[in-house]
């Protein structure tokens, strides 16, 4: 059972425009996904375990169903995107994909410096265009904030996590060749270029309590 309060919502996320430097199509993202995930991997962020993707009919979005490949071999293995394709169902044979995630397990260290093991610790998703992709991170616990979900200052867990985060946005804008946007504040956090934003403590030295909506 996990040991982590879940946010509803995103604590921060991050989202590169790869349009300029990679293919547009599933092949080209799966091989941009898996150059994600290395970074991520090496970090102890994300340990790929399979993929979900929804299908969409052109004209009328999605048509409901979401597809989920356990990966038994490297996300940019030759055979995962036949694979992929081979899952379409049969009752829409015009659906394509046009969103997937990466799905895994990271690690987090706790307050006594003890690693834990979490589901979608990280996400990272992608959307594909007729013209390109965009690829996003997401994270939805408080181990990257300075105030935990209930305002107390846990510098022992950020110190230990939020770093590692911090790192490996860097390491992927060096590797996509593209800068990240951080994306849209939420009751939860807001993100910035290397995690999440501080926000001044009140007069106690604590944040604010978001678990009223958790």
């Amino acid at each position: 059972m996990s040991t982590l309060m879940r946010a509803p919502r995103a604590c921060g996320s991050w989202h590169w425009e790869l349009d300029d430097v990679a293919p547009s199509g599933l092949e080209s993202a799966l091989t941009v996904a898996a150059r994600m995930t290395e970074v991520l991997n090496g970090l102890g962020l994300l340990s790929p375990a399979m993929l979900e993707y929804g299908w969409f009919a052109r004209g009328s979005g999605s048509v409901g169903i979401i597809s989920r490949l356990i990966l038994s071999s490297p996300i940019d293995d030759p055979s995962v995107p036949g694979r992929v394709l081979g899952s379409q169902p049969s009752a829409f044979p015009d659906a394509q994909v046009k969103r997937f995630e990466v799905i895994g397990s990271g690690t987090w260290f706790d307050a006594a410096g003890k690693s834990r093991r979490e589901h979608q610790l990280v996400e990272l998703s992608f959307r594909l265009y007729r013209a390109g992709m965009s690829a996003k991170i997401t994270v939805h616990h408080d181990v990257w904030k300075w105030f935990d979900f209930t305002g107390r200052p846990h510098p022992e867990v950020y110190n230990r996590n939020a770093p590692r985060l911090a790192e490996a946005l860097r390491e992927l804008n060096s590797v996509l060749g593209v800068e990240l946007e951080p994306g849209e504040p939420t009751y939860y956090g807001t993100p910035m270029e290397s995690g999440i934003v501080t926000p001044d403590p009140d007069e106690n030295g604590m944040g604010l309590d978001v678990t009223d909506l958790m």
